[in-house]
């Protein structure tokens, strides 16, 4: 099978870190890929290492979140090129199915009228506003498939396509190749992890970090993570984060490459995420490295975190201090027995293994003739 790989961005991102995991096992299926991407980031070297060939296409840079109308002036301008790279990407490499990996690439697939199967990876919230229309109208005129990474992010597409073109395959991450002991010794240590942008939260952990440090003096508070995708309002975000955090025992640790290396650190994960979230990436590898979750129950998190079984979820800032100070300083058993649990759910449902199977059958159910 013959895949054209598209992304709406080619700095590391969730989306694109699921992509990158899923390139492998592309290839050890049989399948050949080309990947196409815009701008200069990191993923044209990572994809290539693995072997795999890549294109430039044009597509951005746009700010996240709500687009101004210079925004989608521009946009809709600039549709037409990325149209037509994707209908000469499709031919050259002989394409049987294209599967993108963002939604701003929906409309420009649409306009290439290609004569193949389109698989749309749902990786983010959608639900509202000109872009979603514009995106929902392309998916129905392709009548095209959706795999929406939880039911939340998938939900908003039902209404353009019928029942059978949207499904829901959770995301899988892999795990830590060992898992240490965590020594009782030392101050505790509590983080956020996650690029830094309003939908994080980094603020609201600033807040539940001031409430937890008055009640655990000693608690030390890492934030890892930086902004990403050129973005301006990330970067007045990460600001305001920094002058939150003055005078606390805050650490800004920046972008990190080992992710397990950092949970290894810690003895207790915040994820005070925004409501549009999806299931956030972070936690399932929380979870696979056996490290007990408070969350907001935003977007898709509580299709995975089981308040009170394999993590904690918590209104706001104030209750997500409070219950980390309760879970901290209780009955020890209690946090053992979380963490032990979580890492069971990774083990049963959010292997990587297990997502890719079930996409890579989509995809070669796709890419057989109707005849056969």
């Amino acid at each position: 099978m013959n895949l054209l790989v598209l992304d709406q961005y080619s700095d590391p991102g969730g989306a694109q870190q699921n992509l990158l995991e899923f390139l492998p096992a592309l290839t050890k299926a049989g399948c050949s890929a080309h990947v196409g991407l815009p701008g200069d980031g990191a993923l044209f070297a990572r994809i290539a290492a693995l072997g795999i060939p890549t294109s430039r296409i044009t597509c951005g840079p746009y700010k996240s979140g709500a687009k101004s109308p210079a925004d989608l002036l521009r946009f809709l301008a600039t549709t037409p090129r990325l149209a037509w790279q994707i209908y000469r990407l499709a031919h050259r490499t002989r394409a049987r199915v294209v599967y993108l990996n963002g939604p701003r690439l929906l409309p420009a697939a649409a306009m290439a009228h290609l004569d193949v199967p389109v698989v749309f990876h749902a990786h983010s919230y959608l639900g509202s506003g000109q872009m979603h229309t514009l995106a929902g109208g392309a998916l129905a005129h392709m009548n095209a498939r959706v795999v929406g990474q939880c039911e939340f992010v998938a939900a908003p597409w039902r209404e353009f396509l019928p029942a059978d073109r949207v499904s829901v395959i959770y995301n899988g991450v892999p795990g830590p190749t060992n898992l240490p002991p965590r020594s009782p010794a030392g101050p505790l240590h509590i983080a956020c992890i996650g690029r830094i942008s309003p939908e994080k939260g980094q603020l609201a952990f600033t807040a539940a970090a001031a409430r937890i440090h008055r009640a655990l003096p000693l608690c030390r508070f890492t934030i890892f993570g930086a902004p990403l995708f050129h973005d301006r309002a990330a970067d007045e975000y990460h600001a305001q984060v920094r002058a939150a955090a003055a005078g606390l025992p805050i650490e800004f640790a920046g972008w990190v490459d080992d992710i397990y290396a950092c949970l290894a650190q810690l003895d207790l994960l915040l994820v005070p995420s925004a409501g549009h979230e999806a299931t956030t990436r972070v936690i399932l590898e929380a979870f696979a490295a056996g490290v007990p979750v408070i969350a907001f129950p935003s977007g898709g998190i509580p299709e995975v975190v089981e308040d009170g079984v394999n993590g904690l979820l918590a209104r706001d800032a104030e209750e997500m201090a409070r219950l980390a100070v309760e879970l901290l300083t209780g009955d020890a058993r209690r946090l053992i027995a979380m963490a032990q649990t979580a890492r069971h759910s990774w083990l049963r449902r959010f292997r990587p293994e297990d997502s890719h199977k079930q996409l890579l059958h989509l995809l070669e159910t796709l890419s057989k003739p109707i005849d056969e």
